[in-house]
Parts: structure tokens; sequence; C-alpha cells
């Protein structure tokens, strides 16, 4: 008989269990169901507000996209007006100095020509020192040609008048004689 324990509380139990299973099994599907649909209904408003979420920041995302292109093209034409500053900065300083390089240039053949003319009076100048340098010279040579002349037209009338009779001097009279004694 004891072995009988073994079966029939095991299938009493069982007995039991199902009683209570089948009276709960509806209650627990209907609590499935709510909390299934729940379930559903709370991913459907987290579908929603992360759907909400991601409009919003697709909307932010294009706005703060915007915003920065907007600043881009503000940087950017500032850029452009500085750089354009700077050029017309540089052209007006470029533009000034070729001014003043042509003015340069202008005064400097002015000055060449100057320059040229003060050399041709200086060679004119020291051509007619030269020149008047040369005549004192020639004349210079021909005094001394003049004075050599006339000292050997002295030398040779002084030759001829030592030559000619007249110019010589009677001998000398002999000595006298000496006294007798």
């Amino acid at each position: 008989m004891k072995k009988w324990i073994y079966l029939v509380i095991p299938a009493v139990l069982l007995g039991v269990f199902l009683v209570f299973y089948f009276a709960h099994q509806k209650e627990a599907v209907v609590r499935e169901q709510t909390r299934a649909t729940a379930l559903a209904q709370k991913q459907a408003e987290l579908k929603k507000q992360k759907d909400l979420a991601e409009n919003k920041a697709k909307q932010q995302a294009i706005e703060t996209q915007r915003q920065r292109e907007e600043e881009d093209r503000k940087k950017e034409k500032d850029r452009r007006d500085k750089q354009m500053a700077a050029d017309k900065q540089i052209s007006d300083e470029t533009n000034g100095y070729l001014a003043e390089g042509k003015k340069s240039q202008q005064e400097s053949a002015v000055l060449e020509i100057e320059r040229d003319r003060l050399y041709k009076e200086k060679d004119r100048v020291g051509r007619e020192a030269f020149d008047l340098a040369k005549q004192v010279e020639l004349a210079k040579v021909a005094r001394r040609n003049a004075e050599l002349e006339e000292q050997r037209m002295v030398e040779m009338i002084a030759r001829k008048a030592t030559d000619s009779a007249m110019a010589k001097m009677p001998p000398p009279p002999p000595p006298p004689a000496p006294p007798a004694k």
C-alpha cells in the first residue's frame, strides 16, 4: 500500500494543479494580452517619442547646418573683403611707386642730359686749357729759338768782326831795347 501513495499523491496534486491552472489560464491570457497591448502601446509611444526626437534632431541639425553655412558665407565674405582691401592697398602702393619711379626716371634722364652736357663742357674747357698751354709752350719754344738765333747771330757777327782786318789790333810795339851800359 505504501506504493500506492507514491502514485496517488502526485496524481491528486496534479489534479489540483490542473484545476487551478485552467482557472487561472484565462486570466493569465487576458493579463498577457493587456501586458502585450500595454507593451505595444509603450513601444509605439517610445517609437513616437524616438521619431519625434529624431525629427527634432534632424530639424536642429538642419538649423545648425544652415547657421554654419551662413557663418561660413559671412567668414568667406569677410575674407574676400579683407583680401580685396589688401589687394587694393597693394595696387595703390604699386601705382604710387610706379608713378614715383617714372618721375625718378624722368629726373634721371634730365640729369643724364645735364651730365653729358657738363662732360662735353669739361672736355671743351680741358681742350681749351690744353690748347692754351700748347700755345704757351710753343711761344716759349719760339722765344728760346729766337734767343738762340739771336745768340748765334751775335756770335756770327762777333766772329766776322774779329776776323776782319779792321777789327784786328795792331801788333804790339817791339819791346824797347835795353839801355846800353
